[in-house]
C-alpha cells in the first residue's frame, strides 16, 4: 500500500510538471542577466524586398537562438530571452515554410533534454508578459523515432521516476501528441503495479483514437524551435519550456535494460 501511495504521489507531481510546466517552477525571482540588444522588433517587413526579408529573418533567427542557447546553458533568463522566443514563435510560419523545414525542425528535436527554464500558463487577467524561471529539479525529456519519455531524478545518471509512450508528430502544426504506455521507478518497469484509478487518470495506454473519442484532448507539445544546444516547446496549458540538450543518452538510466547497449 505504501508503495502504491508513493507511486501515486510521484506520478501526480510528474504529470503536473510535464503538461503544465508550473509544478517545478522556482518561487524566487531571479534578477535577469543583460544581453546586448541584437535586434529590434520595430522595423516592419514592408521595408525590405522579398530577398532582403528572408536574409533579415534568418539573421534574426540566428541571433535569437544565440540568446536562447546561452540562457539554456546557464539556466538563467536574460532581459532579451522573452523577445527572442517570441520572435521565433511569431515567425514560425515563415521560418518553417516547407515540409522539409518542418522535418528538419522535428529531427533537431530528437535527443535527450534537461528542462532548464519555463513559464507558467498565460494569465487572462494579467497583461504583463510571461516570465521565464529556472526549474529547481532535474526534469528530463527524451524524443526518439518512436517514443517520447520524461521524468525526474537527481541527475542524468540517477532517475527516480520516468514515463514512456509512443508519440505522433503533426507536421503541419509542428505538434507532437504524446501517450503514456509504461511507468518506471529507478529504471525498472512497474506499469503492472500502477493502481487502476491512477492509470485512468494519467491516460495510461490510451492512443490518439481513444483521446479523439473522448472529451479530453490528447496531451501535446508544439515545437517552437530547436538547435544543436536547446529546444523550445509549448505545452497544452500554454506554458513555454526551454530545454538544454544532454550530451549523454538518458534512456539507459531512465528505462534500464530496454535501452542498454
Amino acid at each position: 500500500m505504501h508503495r502504491f501511495l508513493l507511486l501515486f504521489l510521484l506520478l501526480l507531481n510528474t504529470t503536473a510538471s510535464t503538461y503544465g510546466f508550473t509544478a517545478v517552477l522556482s518561487k524566487h525571482t531571479i534578477e535577469p542577466r543583460h544581453h546586448r540588444l541584437l535586434f529590434s522588433t520595430e522595423r516592419t517587413a514592408t521595408e525590405f524586398n522579398h530577398q532582403d526579408q528572408e536574409r533579415q529573418r534568418q539573421q534574426l533567427y540566428a541571433q535569437s537562438f544565440q540568446i536562447i542557447d546561452s540562457c539554456a546553458a546557464s539556466a538563467q533568463p536574460s532581459d532579451q530571452l522573452y523577445a527572442s522566443v517570441r520572435y521565433i514563435d511569431k515567425n514560425a510560419h515563415a521560418l518553417y515554410k516547407s515540409p522539409t523545414d518542418k522535418q528538419q525542425l522535428w529531427d533537431r528535436c530528437k535527443g535527450s533534454w534537461k528542462l532548464q527554464l519555463a513559464t507558467g500558463p498565460p494569465s487572462s487577467s494579467s497583461k504583463s508578459r510571461p516570465t521565464f524561471k529556472p526549474v529547481p529539479i532535474f526534469a528530463f525529456a527524451m524524443i526518439d523515432d518512436e517514443n517520447f519519455g520524461n521524468g525526474i531524478g537527481w541527475n542524468q545518471d540517477g532517475i527516480l521516476l520516468s514515463l514512456l509512450g509512443n508519440h505522433s508528430f503533426d507536421e503541419r502544426r509542428r505538434q507532437m501528441g504524446i501517450g503514456i504506455d509504461d511507468v518506471f521507478l529507478f529504471s525498472s518497469n512497474v506499469t503492472q503495479f500502477v493502481p487502476r484509478f491512477v492509470a485512468e487518470g494519467m491516460g495510461l495506454g490510451k492512443r490518439r483514437e481513444d483521446w479523439e473519442r473522448g472529451s479530453t484532448k490528447m496531451p501535446a507539445f508544439t515545437m517552437i524551435g530547436a538547435s544543436d544546444m536547446s529546444m523550445i516547446a509549448r505545452g497544452g496549458s500554454g506554458g513555454i519550456a526551454i530545454w538544454k540538450r544532454l550530451e549523454k543518452d538518458i534512456r539507459p538510466a531512465a528505462y534500464g535494460s530496454e535501452y542498454r547497449a
